[in-house]
């Protein structure tokens, strides 16, 4: 071989060498299933109950017990599979936008589920399975993370461990553990590859409540908030992910995309997040139907302790204050004074009509700070639950309170058909009206292109339909810490 091609050929591996060593901030991709059915009659009950469990959850107090971690572990409607370990090993979590930790089964777990509803085989974590896999000590930085104050009773040497307490009773305990991680990064126009890292984890060595219930079962629960201990932290503090995430979930077909980074196309207009919240509290300042504004108090909405709207899009429904409930609902049916409702499961208003929802009811538009507008379409709200029969979405939140206020919550029926963009960089939240069914624009930090991210239904993947899933393409993003 030539001097020239030895110079071609050293030039080229050194190319290689460079681009495998460089540490690069990008974009991550995880396939995320939905854990509930469609719209139907008999998803309604499963919709709801999903909802006042979570509710339980996110207003109840955490206990940051003897080596426990007071991040909540909140039951999410998504889950989606990572892999673990040396060798690597499959689990299948929910993703949860409420907690601050990722947790797993543990090996030889008591009072866990060994079995699911979902079509999926459950696995445990075991730590002497895997050769990169380590204890963490009370003694180590992640475990001071875990704590809002130091732990006497946490002394070097000892085992990190958490305890985490539900609203609903539910229960998880265990210690923490950290190993090998792989996670898919974008790296082109609906491409991807694989990228390695090391994050810490719980494993989880107890439960109780529904997070053992066989019918809604899986591996663990990823949380995607803002404290230290969360996967997104961990991994941005490594320069692989900046804290922006991004969801867009289609109500008419059942797929969608959620996804990290900078959303370069389509535009979003923002308004800032309520500062110092748990959630992801948003300042709304009047409620709009068919046209006309709901005449409200005007300190309804306030924004002091504890208050705000919370955008959650771990909720099926919208919850809302009984006075703006009844207010909209006698709006919203204002044009079809001879329309008789009835009553389904005990809890929802339905009733019979032939007609188009979209030309027969109002939009309804929440109206926020910077003029940001949450436009809500018929085709939301309303739930088709059989031949000609429709379910009302909004909900009244009832005795729901925070600091004795009626809660403001909004949840999947009113971000369907959306972008959605949390940017916990700049501490804003921000939605445009959009097509789920289609692809979305992101930036990669550490080169500057822009990558297209389409669409995805995954749940062949799982032998299930797309009656039982929604499938969206989830992106690493930085969520903001809905529970302390």
């Amino acid at each position: 071989m030539d001097s020239g091609k030895r110079c071609l050929l050293l030039f080229s591996v050194l190319l290689i060498l460079a681009h495998l060593m460089c540490v690069v901030m990008g974009n991550l991709v995880f396939e995320v299933h939905h854990k509930y059915g469609g719209r139907g009659k008999a998803a309604l009950g499963v919709l709801r109950a999903h909802d006042s469990r979570r509710h339980g959850r996110m207003l109840a107090a955490i206990d940051f017990q003897l080596g426990g971690d007071g991040s909540p572990t909140n039951a999410a409607l998504y889950y989606t599979k990572i892999t673990i370990g040396t060798p690597p090993v499959d689990y299948h979590v929910q993703v949860d936008t409420g907690s601050d930790i990722l947790w797993v089964n543990c090996h030889n777990c008591e009072r866990c589920p060994t079995k699911s509803d979902l079509h999926i085989e459950l696995k445990q974590y075991d730590l002497t399975a895997s050769s990169t896999g380590k204890l963490i000590t009370c003694d180590q930085d992640f475990c001071d993370a875990a704590f809002s104050s130091p732990n006497a009773n946490c002394q070097a040497g000892m085992n990190c461990e958490y305890t985490v307490t539900y609203g609903d009773g539910s229960r998880t305990e265990g210690y923490f553990v950290r190993d090998n991680f792989r996670f898919n990064q974008v790296t082109g126009n609906l491409q991807t590859s694989l990228m390695n890292g090391s994050i810490s984890f719980g494993c989880s060595a107890k439960q109780s409540g529904e997070l053992g219930s066989s019918s809604e079962a899986v591996d663990g629960i990823v949380g995607f908030g803002q404290a230290n201990t969360s996967v997104l932290s961990q991994l941005a503090s490594s320069g692989k992910v900046k804290k922006i995430f991004s969801h867009c979930l289609d109500g008419s077909k059942g797929g969608g995309i959620f996804a990290v980074g900078e959303v370069v196309q389509p535009k979003v207009n923002r308004t800032p997040l309520v500062p110092n919240e748990p959630h992801y509290n948003v300042n709304l300042k009047s409620v709009e139907v068919g046209g006309q504004f709901l005449n409200l108090p005007t300190d309804l909405f306030d924004t002091g302790s504890s208050r705000g709207t919370i955008i959650d899009s771990g909720t099926t429904l919208a919850y809302l204050p009984s006075e703006v409930y009844q207010q909209l609902l006698d709006r919203m049916m204002a044009q079809h004074p001879d329309l008789q409702t009835h009553t389904v499961e005990e809890q929802f208003k339905c009733f019979v009509y032939s007609g188009n929802v979209d030309d027969g009811f109002p939009v309804v538009n929440f109206h926020f700070e910077n003029s940001l507008v949450l436009p809500v379409h018929p085709q939301n709200y309303l739930f088709h639950i059989g031949e000609n029969e429709y379910c009302i979405g909004w909900q009244n939140s009832g005795m729901q309170t925070r600091d004795g206020k009626e809660i403001t919550l909004l949840g999947d029926i009113v971000l369907s058909d959306k972008l959605v963009v949390y940017d916990l960089e700049n501490q804003t939240i921000g939605w445009t009206q959009y097509n789920c069914s289609s692809s979305i624009r992101v930036r990669d930090e550490a080169t500057g292109n822009v990558y297209a991210v389409s669409s995805h239904d995954i749940s062949s993947a799982f032998s299930l339909s797309k009656a039982n899933f929604i499938a969206t393409l989830l992106f690493i993003a930085g969520l903001r810490k809905l529970i302390e």
